[in-house]
């Protein structure tokens, strides 16, 4: 691809990496943060990617960044009392998802990053362990561990919240 193509690529799909960056991160800082590294290494392959990867490699590049924040995050302890911004995302009322945001940061980094990638980009099973460079067995388990700590997060913050399966 040509470089020409780079800047109206960028600038045509930041705001949605910045946004997929804010719900595996939480924080629309580290989200910038995110987006500007991946900005940059996009730039630096852009002559081995073709034009259907460069989503592709867009994702996978902000989720492991993404996880590997969260993980030195975690080491040294970092903690943050800042509220994100308040957008509406989805279907839903506002304060829904906020709720589910919230709760979204309490889900460990990984299992997040394949929430974020299986039901927000809506990427297949396959899709998603190419992404985060991991298997599809992986990807479903952290998936199901995800889902089960978001609900467990969930109900504990709104008991009107149910499951599927506990809805009647």
């Amino acid at each position: 691809m040509d470089r020409l193509d780079f800047t109206p690529l960028v600038v045509g799909r930041a705001a949605a990496w910045r946004r997929l960056a804010f719900l595996i991160c939480g924080d629309w800082q580290g989200a910038e943060d995110l987006v500007q590294t991946a900005v940059m290494r996009l730039y630096r392959q852009w002559h081995r990617l073709d034009a259907e990867g460069v989503e592709g490699y867009a994702r996978q590049v902000i989720s492991r960044l993404a996880i590997d924040a969260a993980k030195k995050r975690s080491r040294f302890g970092e903690v943050r009392a800042e509220l994100p911004e308040r957008a509406s995302v989805g279907q839903g009322s506002p304060e829904d998802a906020m709720d589910v945001r919230t709760a979204l940061a309490g889900v460990p980094a990984g299992q997040r990053a394949v929430l974020v990638l299986r039901f927000y980009l809506d990427l297949s099973v396959a899709e998603t362990a190419e992404a985060l460079g991991i298997g599809t067995g992986t990807v479903k388990s952290q998936c199901a561990r995800g889902l089960e700590t978001l609900r467990t997060l969930l109900l504990g913050a709104d008991p009107a919240v149910r499951a599927p399966q506990e809805r009647k």
